[in-house]
C-alpha cells in the first residue's frame, strides 16, 4: 500500500509539472494583436489592450495546496513559479516568493479549513491574490521598477479570483484530489 501511495504522490507531482509545462507553452504564444493604439470609436480593441487572461499557474498551485498539500511540496512551488519568472522576463525570484509565501500561508490554515464550505475557502484564496497582487505593485513602486498598468492588472486579478473555482472543479473532477480527511496521513505517517 505504501508503494501505491508514494506512486500517487509522485504522479501527482509529475502531472503538476507537465501542467505548468502545457500553461508556459500557452502563455508564450502571440495570441492578442497590440498594433493599433486605442480609440474612443472602437472600444472593442481597448478591451483586447486591457484583456490579460487568469494566473491559471497560481490558482492551480493554490488549489492543490488546499486539497492535498503532500503533493505540493514547498520546493515544487518555488521552482516551477522561478521558471516561470524566468520565461515571462519578470524580476526573478519576486513572484516565486510571493506566491510561496501565499501557499504557505493557506497551508498553515488548511486544519481550519477542513470543517468550512467552498465559499469561505473562496474568499480566503482571493484575500490571498490580492494581497500577493498589492505587495508586487508595492514591491515595484518601491525599487521603482516599470510596472503594468493598473486596470490591466486589477482585471487580472478579478479574472484570476473568477477563474479559481472552475480549476478546483476541474482539479476534483479530472485529477480526483479532495481535501485530506481528518486524521489522514501521508506516505511518511505524518498527518496531512
Amino acid at each position: 500500500m505504501g508503494d501505491r501511495i508514494l506512486g500517487s504522490v509522485a504522479g501527482h507531482r509529475m502531472l503538476f509539472l507537465l501542467l505548468a509545462v502545457i500553461l508556459f507553452f500557452l502563455r508564450l504564444l502571440p495570441l492578442h494583436n497590440v498594433s493599433a493604439p486605442c480609440s474612443s470609436v472602437d472600444l472593442s480593441h481597448c478591451l483586447d489592450l486591457v484583456w490579460t487572461g487568469p494566473d491559471l499557474l497560481v490558482c492551480l498551485v493554490f488549489a492543490w495546496v488546499l486539497r492535498r498539500p503532500d503533493y505540493m511540496p514547498f520546493w515544487l512551488i518555488a521552482g516551477v513559479i522561478f521558471a516561470e519568472d524566468l520565461l515571462m522576463m519578470r524580476p526573478p525570484g519576486l513572484w516565486a516568493a510571493l506566491v510561496l509565501g501565499g501557499s504557505e500561508f493557506l497551508r498553515s490554515r488548511i486544519p481550519l479549513m477542513r470543517e468550512l464550505n467552498f465559499g469561505v475557502e473562496w474568499m480566503l484564496v482571493s484575500a490571498m491574490m490580492a494581497t500577493i497582487f498589492v505587495a508586487n505593485r508595492l514591491i515595484f513602486t518601491v525599487t521603482l521598477l516599470p510596472k503594468g498598468s493598473l486596470d490591466a492588472d486589477l482585471i487580472h486579478l478579478i479574472v484570476t479570483i473568477l477563474v479559481y473555482p472552475v480549476v478546483v472543479g476541474v482539479s476534483i473532477l479530472a485529477f480526483g484530489l479532495r481535501r485530506p480527511a481528518t486524521g489522514e496521513v501521508d506516505a511518511t505517517g505524518r498527518r496531512i
